[in-house]
């Protein structure tokens, strides 16, 4: 029987390629992503796409150097409209996704994630507090995949060559199917600034026959991408394989060195006291409103589905 690495899963594995001048992070998601999947009990296909967004964020969240949130949220007009990822710093991770089902059904159970996306937006949120300005970029979502969305992020905002690679599947777990997730970021930060130049995004309104600014990309980038490219979605959800293991398979030639790995966990920033805060905002009329039918106000939370029972008098409510 093959050996699997459960303490391996739910880590950030950093890691340069010196002579490539490259730096990223691989990580693979066992038990947390399946927690987060199992206890909503998405349809398949809305499934695969929330692992997906929780992949980007913990790559992209676990690369903050202070206390603050990170977040990933799409809007679409898809059967999918709204997707949430939180990444609390350094280490937390929580995930929810509205869907129409009827709208599901019709696209079927092979549904790519373009087609459940449609259009709309993908946000990419950093908070790093309240006395410090939020910073949000914005990626149009026209039917293409999240990775590609990275990608256009990448390009248009940080201007830093990137590759992301994302994969998310089912493996049997004794007698019930897990969910598993992994992904790789790889970027292209050289000492020299100038091998960071890249071509100018297309102006749209140019006049006719305007040939569109180009830049060659560097030799040492396009081997480090291309080798990335080269990763296959098995390889990222297999047990059996360590993440040091796939980094050796990919840039042995060029030497890799890893660093201490980053643990992440399933944990909702939901908690009675919050929730009782949040109530006490509404106007007098709407905490009105929200009493059942028992006297008492039932508010379940949309990411762990923790519900959660309020007196009327905690938030000022009279009989």
């Amino acid at each position: 029987m093959t050996d699997t690495h459960p303490e391996l899963d739910d880590l950030v594995l950093p890691f340069a390629v010196e002579p490539l001048e490259a730096r990223g992070r691989v990580t693979r998601l066992g038990r947390l992503v399946d927690r987060i999947l199992e206890r909503h009990a998405y349809p398949g296909p809305v499934s695969r796409l929330v692992g997906e967004m929780v992949v980007l964020a913990v790559l992209l969240g676990t690369s903050l150097k202070f206390q603050g949130r990170f977040q990933l949220q799409t809007r679409t007009d898809g059967a999918v409209d709204m997707l949430v990822v939180d990444f609390e710093a350094p280490d937390k991770v929580r995930a929810y996704a509205r869907y129409d089902g009827d709208r599901l059904a019709e696209l079927g159970s092979d549904a790519t994630p373009e087609a459940l996306l449609g259009r709309g937006h993908l946000a990419l949120t950093i908070d790093q507090g309240a006395e410090m300005s939020r910073y949000q970029g914005i990626v149009a979502l026209e039917g293409q995949s999240i990775e590609d969305a990275a990608h256009q992020y990448f390009q248009q905002s940080e201007q830093i060559p990137t590759r992301v690679r994302l994969a998310v599947g089912e493996t049997v777990n004794g007698a019930r199917h897990a969910w598993r997730a992994g992904g790789i970021l790889v970027q292209f930060l050289p000492s020299s600034p100038d091998r960071l130049r890249q071509a100018d995004l297309h102006p749209g309104d140019a006049p006719e026959g305007t040939a569109p600014h180009a830049v060659a990309e560097d030799d040492a980038w396009v081997e480090a991408r291309s080798l990335v490219e080269t990763v296959e979605d098995h390889e990222l959800i297999d047990p059996t394989l360590t993440s040091e293991t796939l980094l050796y398979r990919l840039f042995h030639e060029r030497g890799v060195r890893v660093f201490e790995p980053q643990p992440v966990v399933e944990r909702c920033r939901c908690s009675r006291e919050r929730i009782v805060g949040m109530l006490r905002q509404f106007s007098d009329e709407e905490r009105h409103s929200m009493v059942g039918d028992d006297g008492r106000i039932g508010i379940t939370c949309e990411f762990c589905s923790t519900h959660y029972h309020v007196e009327p008098e905690e938030i000022g409510v009279d009989e």
